[in-house]
């Protein structure tokens, strides 16, 4: 912007100038003509535009004095350098607002909160343009700024309950706050974050709540709530239940809502109690330790809890019953008893029930008034040792009302089965073996269970001892011995011994078992081999010798090639037969455009032509005869077979034929144009039939039933309409 008049700014002037006007001035550099200008014959410096200090504050100029006249330096050229000289014309800013911060609540006095700074473009040094002093306009008497850093700190109590946000504002004024300068204000928000300083506190000093006795385990009774005015983490509670009343009820603390639950923990009687009255208690789960000498942070509640009364089912005098009974009672033996009772004060009578299968209803049987429990048939242990059955009381004044109770019947063993062999036993013995030889060891088996452990007693029935020429060995370790008595056998005076063995048990009382034992005598190598014992025993047993079971094996294996050799026979001539069949198979397939000759036709090409196997000729290339063909058709349909064209065509494409090895038979065609003459059956046609059944009388059809009724309609129409 330029000046209304110029302002002076200096004078450059050399000393060898005599003011004669033979010195002329010249000014080059920033600004020079357009900001500053210079007498040409003074040497005077004006500024013609306003100057902004917080563009520019220094302009570099050069100067330089010549001959005005020879337009020669009179001087070197000199270098001078123009400050601009600032003044109050900018106002402070705060570049960074507007300001927020957080602090805790009831912090102490001089806590600091944040720190607000303004900026000044005019020359900080340079008197008081720059220098800002700081002051509170709004926030007092809470907060307050320190003058020259701008630092904002707590000067009074504050309580986030009482005032949870603070809007302050903050003066930046220039000159240091005299009279006369700028100043600029900024907004500072500052929020109080909360801290554990508050106790939980219960709405009511009363709860009352009511529970039925038929409620399950873990009922919600009812809720209690404390309120706490802190926020977040510093307001989460527990709630506890104090004294015994813990043990029947429970309370569980929900973390949305802060809600105390009142649950019911173990199952509540009417008849027994009515009433509970429980004391709660809410705690703070994190605590502040500056402020735990202001008391504790809980509170204390009473919570009533009547119990109402209701129908509830029998119940068992025992959870489960354990029965037992001998196997092989009589039919209504006495297994045990079961009791049930109505809890209620009403005293309901009972009835009992067996439920959960058919089988075991028929096995037992329960008298419905008194619970008392029988079998209705012997039970047999080992079949089944232990019996389930699910017993039912039910409210005879209430039938829904109906409870169960497992029923575990354990039926008890008695000796009613003697031991006896566990498996059948091949027993061989030598004709050459000698006495005191072991040939087996048995053992046995009893399907009783013995409390103490099964023994058995193994001997030899009296009246075989000495005849049979074995005994037997008791081991004591309820196995024994059989062993010979005497030196040698003999299979053809005796093939085998019947031994009866006697086991008894060592229950109460006693049971025994006769087990016959058989022992085969066979005719052993020297070395007594048992295994060759037992294969030489095999064979006597089926009545054959060696040589028989020889001359056995090979009938088999004779017969066996021979079914073996049909078969192949029989393949090689499916094969055979599948080869001729193949070459029948490769026929011409011709089509008939019309009625072909008869027997004695035999101008027809002849098919069998085709099967002949000639010797492979010279390959000649296949025409395409498309439009050969349909020319000779033409021609055929005004020519008979005696024609020179049909034998051209038939000779030209038998020798294709022949000589193509690649192309099938089935590529020639016939055309029959006429027909054939001689046949002994006539016309095939039906076009002139109506001349040659002119005499034919079909009067028959009528005769033949329901079936060919509209036939003979057709044909004789005046026998039936005279019918």
């Amino acid at each position: 912007m330029n000046l209304t008049e110029p302002v002076y700014v200096g004078q450059l002037k050399s000393d060898l100038d005599k003011e004669d006007s033979t010195f002329k001035y010249i000014l080059t550099g920033e600004g020079a003509g357009s900001i500053f200008t210079i007498n040409e014959t003074t040497g005077v410096l004006h500024v013609i535009q306003k100057l902004d200090r917080e563009k520019k504050a220094l302009y570099t100029l050069r100067a330089q004095a010549i001959n005005r006249n020879t337009q020669l330096p009179m001087e070197p050229e000199s270098e001078f350098v123009i400050k601009v000289k600032d003044i109050n014309d900018q106002r402070p800013q705060f570049l960074d607002g507007p300001y927020e911060a957080t602090v805790p609540e009831m912090s102490p006095e001089g806590t600091s909160v944040i720190q607000v700074t303004a900026t000044d473009r005019d020359d900080p040094y340079y008197g008081y343009n720059a220098r800002l002093l700081y002051s509170i306009i709004q926030g007092q008497p809470y907060f307050s700024v320190e003058p020259k850093t701008g630092v904002i700190r707590i000067s009074s109590e504050t309580d986030r309950e009482t005032q949870e946000k603070y809007f302050i504002i903050i003066q930046a004024k220039d000159m240091i706050g005299q009279m006369g300068g700028f100043s600029e204000t900024a907004t500072v928000t500052i929020n109080l974050s909360d801290i554990n300083d508050n106790a939980p506190k219960f709405q009511h000093t009363l709860y009352h709540m009511t529970v039925s006795e038929a409620a399950p385990l873990g009922t919600t009774i009812g809720k209690i709530m404390a309120d706490d005015s802190d926020i977040g983490e510093n307001a989460a509670m527990n709630y506890v239940i104090e004294g015994d009343a813990s043990y029947v009820f429970d309370i569980i603390t929900d973390n949305e809502t802060q809600e105390g639950v009142v649950i019911l923990k173990k199952k509540v009687d009417y008849e027994t109690k009515r009433k509970y009255s429980i004391k709660a208690k809410v705690i703070n789960r994190h605590t502040d330790e500056r402020f735990l000498n202001e008391g504790p942070f809980e509170d204390s509640t009473l919570v009533r809890i009547t119990v109402e009364d209701a129908d509830e089912p029998p119940v068992f005098t025992s959870q489960e019953y354990v029965m037992e009974i001998a196997e092989g009672s009589e039919s209504g033996s006495f297994v045990g008893a079961v009791n049930a009772s109505d809890p209620d004060n009403t005293n309901s009578p009972i009835r009992y029930a067996i439920v959960h299968g058919m089988s075991l209803k028929r096995l037992f049987s329960i008298n419905a008034q008194n619970g008392t429990i029988i079998i209705t048939k012997p039970l047999d242990r080992e079949i089944t040792a232990w019996h389930n059955i699910t017993v039912t009381a039910t409210e005879a004044r209430n039938p829904e009302q109906i409870s169960e109770a497992p029923v575990y019947i354990h039926v008890l063993d008695v000796n009613d089965h003697a031991p006896e062999f566990p498996e059948y036993y091949e027993t061989y013995v030598c004709e050459n073996a000698e006495p005191g030889q072991l040939i087996q060891t048995i053992s046995a088996v009893d399907k009783d269970d013995s409390v103490e452990g099964h023994h058995f007693y193994f001997s030899l029935q009296e009246e075989t001892t000495n005849n049979s020429g074995f005994s037997v060995r008791d081991n004591q370790d309820n196995t024994a011995g059989i062993l010979t008595v005497k030196n040698g056998f003999s299979k053809q005076e005796q093939l085998a011994f019947y031994l009866p063995i006697l086991i008894a048990d060592n229950g109460a009382p006693s049971l025994t078992s006769t087990n016959t034992l058989t022992v085969t005598v066979c005719d052993c190598d020297n070395e007594a081999n048992a295994l060759f014992c037992r294969y030489g025993a095999f064979m006597y047993a089926m009545g054959l010798s060696t040589e028989a079971l020889v001359a056995v094996l090979a009938c088999i294996l004779i017969l066996l090639v021979f079914v073996l050799a049909i078969l192949a026979l029989r393949q090689q001539r499916k094969k055979s037969l599948f080869s001729e069949k193949a070459e029948e198979f490769r026929e011409n397939i011709v089509r008939y455009d019309d009625e072909g000759g008869g027997e004695e036709d035999t101008e027809a090409f002849d098919i069998a032509a085709l099967r002949t196997r000639t010797v492979m000729r010279e390959h000649k290339p296949r025409r395409n005869i498309t439009t050969e063909i349909q020319s000779l058709y033409r021609q055929s349909l005004q020519v008979g077979p005696d024609s020179a064209v049909f034998r051209e065509f038939i000779s030209e494409k038998l020798k294709e034929a022949n000589a193509d090895p690649n192309g099938p038979p089935y590529d020639s065609l016939q055309t029959y144009a006429f027909e054939g003459t001689g046949s002994l059956a006539g016309s095939l046609s039906s076009l002139g039939s109506h001349v040659s059944d002119m005499g034919e009388s079909y009067d028959r059809l009528s005769e033949w039933g329901p079936h060919f009724k509209q036939l003979a309609k057709l044909y004789c129409p005046h026998k039936t309409a005279r019918d």
